[in-house]
């Protein structure tokens, strides 16, 4: 089995005297694990950070065993991200979300040009934690467990949307949520569209509700927690005064 393609890395370890077992997300192949020679050396190493981007060509004789891989790096990657710690810790929680949240072998384009718009939008301080629940979203959505936030769930009602249904998943109305309020999660408006400005505190209302469906639909019944690098991301913006 071979195959070229575009992806993205999402870890690596060192394993051998010299090499790495690198997981990747590929755009036309999903996510794939693979051996790098020479992976753990000072050269590739810069290279094998999660996020860096690369074409890589892979190798396997049959297609259930680990295969080899060569990664040809392409554009900066992280290193231009270095003046940016939180932005970093951004991309290392984006790498660790679509490690443990995608399947191995699946094809899932949607998910990688996601991650490729999200790695665009660090280099833009303002507005890539917004980018980020919207790449959670589409995660979600991608993996079948999408937010259905087209109507209110009550009432069908178009309008004043700001609330979700833990459980579903679907739109709230203000008024038919109203009595409800304490038990529903907060819509923040810049999910409905891209129209809408950040308002406070809507970037922590953001990461509750993605954070809420992937732990619900997709960690949990995988009796995981969600990703430590996720955690120790929200807690760099609450520190930031980002929530």
């Amino acid at each position: 089995m071979e195959f070229s393609d575009d992806a993205f890395v999402l870890s690596a370890r060192a394993f051998g005297e010299s090499g790495a077992i690198v997981e990747l997300l590929t755009r036309e192949h999903g996510r794939y694990a693979a051996h790098v020679a020479g992976g753990a050396s000072k050269r590739m190493r810069p290279y094998l950070q999660a996020g860096a981007r690369g074409l890589v060509r892979y190798r396997a004789r049959v297609s259930e065993q680990l295969g080899s891989a060569t990664l040809e790096p392409q554009g900066e990657g992280p290193a231009a991200l270095f003046d940016d710690p939180l932005a970093l810790a951004g991309m290392a929680a984006a790498a660790a979300v679509a490690a443990g949240a995608l399947p191995e072998r699946e094809p899932h384009p949607g998910a990688f040009l996601a991650f490729e718009a999200l790695s665009g939008a660090f280099l833009v301080p303002e507005i890539w934690p917004a980018v980020f629940i919207r790449f959670e979203a589409g995660l979600l959505q991608d993996l079948g467990f999408g937010l259905d936030l087209s109507k209110c769930a009550a009432t069908g009602s178009l309008d004043d949307l700001i609330y979700v249904s833990p459980r579903t998943g679907r739109a709230v109305c203000r008024d038919a949520g109203e009595p409800y309020k304490d038990r529903l999660l907060a819509l923040p408006a810049f999910l409905l569209s891209s129209q809408s400005g950040l308002g406070p505190g809507d970037i922590g209302a953001g990461f509750e509700l993605t954070g809420h469906f992937l732990e619900q639909n997709i960690f949990g019944p995988l009796n995981r927690p969600l990703p430590p690098a996720r955690v120790w991301l929200m807690e760099r913006l609450r520190e930031a005064g980002r929530l």
